[in-house]
C-alpha cells in the first residue's frame, strides 16, 4: 500500500438502484447491504481513509436518505462525510458535477472518484501521484479481465495515454476495462455540464480524447470486483472473509467463517467456505452453510442446506431445504422438501409451503 495522500477529497458514486441484486435493493440501496459484516461502503470508505482521504462527497438518488443515519459525519472513522443527492439521475458525469459543489478543492488539485459497487485493492495513492506527477485531465484504473467482451475495453499507447473507450464486442482490442476509480483534475468535473445527464464512459472520456487532453490510464493485475450480481456480491463478501482482500473496516479476524454478535451456531452445524451469520441468526444442529451471507436474525433450521446464496433479515430456511446460488428475501421463508438453486429468487414475505418441487425461477 503506497504512502497517505493528505487532503485528498472523493466523490463516491452510490445513486444506482441495484436493479441486479432484487430482492434484496427493494428496501435497502445496495452499497448498504452487508458484505462480510458490515455495510459494503465500510470497506471503501476504511480504504480511502487508509491512502489518506479525509473528505468524501456522497453522490446520492436511490434511497438518499438512508445513507445518513448509517455513517453520520463520518467522525467516528475519521473522515469528514458531506451528501449531495439527484432530484432526478445524471448519469455518472451528472452526478459527480452535482456531488462536486461540496468540494473545496482548487482548480488544479486532484479529486478521487470512487464506485460504490466495486471492491478493488489497487494502490489508489499510486493511481493520484502519477495523475499530479503527468498533469492528466483525468486518470482511470484499468483492469484486466479474461473476458473483456462483457465490458468495454480501454486501449493505452505505449506511454499510458488512453486512445479510445470501445463499447462491448466480440473481437476486444485489449483486455484491459474500465475499473470505475478515476482522478480529476478538479477544473475538468466543473467543465461538465450542471444539471444534465451526463455519462463520462460516453461522453466526457472520450470528448477529451478528441480534444487532446490527457486521459491516463492506471493499468494493474490486484483483487478487482464489481458486486453488481448476487453471485459477484457473494464472492466479494466472502473473498474478505477469506482474507483475499484486506479491508481495514472487517469486524474480526480472516477465516472460513465470520460470526456476528449474539449469532447462535450449534457445534453441530457446519460453516465454511468465507460465509458471515448474521446477528442473532440461527443455524442448527446438522445444518450445512457454505460460502454464503446470511442475514440478520435469520434461521437456517436442522439438516438445511445453503450454499453460496443470500438469505435475507430474519428469513428462515426450514428442516431439510436446499438453497443454492440463490437469493432469499427479507423475512421469506423456504419450506422443508424445498431446493432452490440456479439463480433462484424469492421475494421478502414470500413463504413456500413444504414441497418438494425444486424452483429455479423468480418467485
Amino acid at each position: 500500500m503506497g504512502s497517505s495522500l493528505p487532503g485528498l477529497e472523493a466523490i463516491l458514486l452510490v445513486g444506482g438502484q441495484g436493479t441486479r441484486l432484487r430482492p434484496l435493493t427493494l428496501g435497502t440501496p445496495k452499497p448498504l447491504l452487508p458484505t462480510a459484516g458490515v455495510p459494503f461502503l465500510a470497506h471503501q470508505l476504511a480504504q480511502a481513509r487508509s491512502f489518506g482521504v479525509r473528505r468524501i462527497v456522497f453522490a446520492t438518488s436511490y434511497k438518499a436518505a438512508m445513507f445518513e443515519p448509517v455513517f453520520g459525519d463520518g467522525s467516528a472513522m475519521g473522515l469528514e462525510l458531506v451528501y449531495m443527492t439527484e432530484e432526478t439521475p445524471l448519469g455518472t458525469g451528472g452526478a459527480i458535477r452535482n456531488a462536486a459543489q461540496a468540494l473545496t478543492a482548487g482548480p488544479d488539485d486532484p479529486v478521487l472518484i470512487l464506485n460504490g459497487d466495486i471492491l478493488s485493492g489497487h494502490d489508489v495513492g499510486d493511481q493520484v501521484r502519477q495523475h499530479v506527477a503527468r498533469e492528466a485531465a483525468v486518470t482511470l484504473h484499468l483492469t484486466e479481465v479474461d473476458d473483456p467482451s462483457r465490458f468495454g475495453c480501454v486501449p493505452t499507447d505505449s506511454d499510458g495515454r488512453v486512445t479510445a473507450f470501445l463499447e462491448k464486442t466480440p473481437h476486444p482490442v485489449t483486455n484491459r476495462i474500465n475499473a470505475g476509480c478515476y482522478v480529476f483534475t478538479r477544473s475538468v468535473i466543473d467543465s461538465i455540464p450542471p444539471d444534465e445527464v451526463v455519462s463520462v464512459e460516453r461522453q466526457t472520456f472520450p470528448g477529451l480524447i478528441e480534444s487532446g487532453a490527457l486521459v491516463l490510464g492506471y493499468a494493474d493485475r490486484s483483487y478487482w470486483l464489481d458486486v453488481g450480481t448476487p453471485a459477484a456480491f457473494v464472492q466479494g463478501s466472502r473473498d474478505l472473509v477469506l482474507g483475499r482482500l484486506s479491508s481495514p473496516a472487517l469486524p474480526g479476524p480472516t477465516g472460513e467463517s465470520l460470526t456476528l454478535d449474539g449469532a447462535v451456531v450449534s457445534q453441530e452445524a457446519k460453516v465454511t467456505g468465507g460465509s458471515v451469520v448474521g446477528a442473532r441468526a440461527v443455524v442448527e444442529a446438522g445444518a450445512s452453510v457454505r460460502g454464503s451471507v446470511l442475514g440478520d436474525g435469520c434461521v437456517i433450521e436442522k439438516g438445511a442446506t445453503v450454499v453460496d446464496s443470500l438469505i435475507g433479515l430474519g428469513a428462515r430456511i426450514a428442516q431439510g431445504a436446499a438453497v443454492r446460488d440463490s437469493v432469499i428475501g427479507d423475512g421469506a421463508t423456504v419450506g422443508p422438501g424445498n431446493e432452490l438453486q440456479a439463480g433462484a429468487r424469492i421475494w421478502p414475505g414470500v413463504v413456500l409451503p413444504e414441497c418438494a418441487v425444486r424452483f429455479s425461477s423468480d418467485a
